[in-house]
């Protein structure tokens, strides 16, 4: 989602971890920052003046240390980044596929139900949960109070996780979940969704009835809050995310500087172009990945390439990188789909 940092799904899944991590150099400026201890009563103090109760504040902060796995993950930089054909390759293994349409069949009238209340595809919702938890088998294992806490001390980006710090507070003090359950990844994303705190407020759902928004165990509760969260960003029922194509024999810069490129949105957006219609698209000599003509429909699309595979994009595919804006995940999801359907 798109509060999760980008460089996540990238970082945490680069075939190199990197060494531009420099321990001494992060010690020093850690040290120059308020004690922890003065740190985390500050944290106290605008808990408790948001109206959280002193009882959840304390038992979450009191004693409270950094994490310095956390602080290592967050300052080590990526040397050697997968390309977006690399990292689809890895992540789409035959395996992979083929446990998520034993998945797809397992919950069929679960997701089906889903499906037709939010109006997004079964097939998605599988794709997102498969990429984000791996079909519900690892969610994170690490105190997510802790890891909001150190990164919102650390200071890279202090004032987003000291926020999301306080929305993890809030949803304990809710009692959505025990302080001691409540885990997550090192960056506080949380649960099969991979939510972090705010967008767990905003749109996890409670389907299965019980009073829980839980996304940690219910795949009622998972796979409704991922199409919740779709559905909200955008998802448009009966269209698709795009489709693979074949551009003219002069290759992407001509199209890239006659077409023009995005100038605003997260990085991801930025390089895609422009959206124009798919006739025009036609007309620029942009044909189906088998070499014939694009659908007649009234759609706009964006042009995408990763180096050796070019894409039109839809709005769907824009939704889908409003759930983490990377084209790595975005397009892993979006084929994904198509394999599962």
């Amino acid at each position: 989602m798109r509060s999760v940092p980008e460089a996540i799904v990238v970082a945490t899944l680069a075939a190199v971890a990197a060494a531009a991590w420099h321990p001494a150099a992060v010690a020093q400026d850690l040290a120059a920052r308020d004690p922890f201890p003065a740190f985390v009563e500050g944290l106290k103090a605008e808990a408790l003046s948001r109206g959280l109760s002193a009882s959840v504040v304390d038992r979450a902060l009191t004693g409270l240390e950094p994490s310095p796995t956390v602080i290592e993950r967050d300052q080590t930089q990526a040397e050697i980044v997968l390309t977006v054909d690399q990292y689809v390759a890895r992540r789409l293994t035959r395996s992979f596929v083929r446990t998520g349409a034993q998945m797809a069949a397992t919950h069929r009238t679960l997701l089906g139900d889903v499906a037709a209340e939010y109006s997004v595809p079964a097939r998605v919702i599988v794709a997102i949960w498969g990429l984000e938890s791996n079909y519900g088998r690892f969610s994170g294992v690490r105190p997510t109070i802790q890891a909001l806490a150190t990164l919102a001390w650390e200071g890279r980006r202090g004032a987003f996780f000291r926020g999301e710090l306080m929305n993890a507070l809030e949803i304990v003090d809710k009692g959505y979940i025990d302080l001691e359950a409540l885990r997550g990844s090192w960056a506080g994303a949380m649960g099969q969704t991979q939510f972090m705190p705010s967008s767990y407020l905003k749109w996890a759902v409670d389907h299965d009835g019980d009073g829980d928004r839980d996304i940690w165990q219910s795949p009622q509760d998972v796979f409704a809050s991922i199409a919740n969260y779709l559905r909200d960003h955008g998802w448009t029922r009966d269209r698709t995310w795009g489709r693979e194509v074949r551009i003219p024999a002069g290759g992407i810069a001509p199209l890239r500087d006659k077409v023009g490129m995005r100038t605003e949105g997260c990085r991801a957006e930025r390089e895609m172009t422009v959206a124009l219609p798919l006739a025009r698209w036609q007309a620029l000599g942009v044909r189906t990945a088998a070499g014939k003509a694009l659908p007649r429909a009234a759609i706009d699309a964006a042009l995408l390439w990763t180096g050796k595979r070019a894409f039109l994009v839809y709005g769907n595919y824009e939704s889908l990188l409003e759930y983490n804006c990377a084209h790595s995940y975005a397009l892993a999801v979006a084929l994904l789909s198509e394999r599962l359907q």
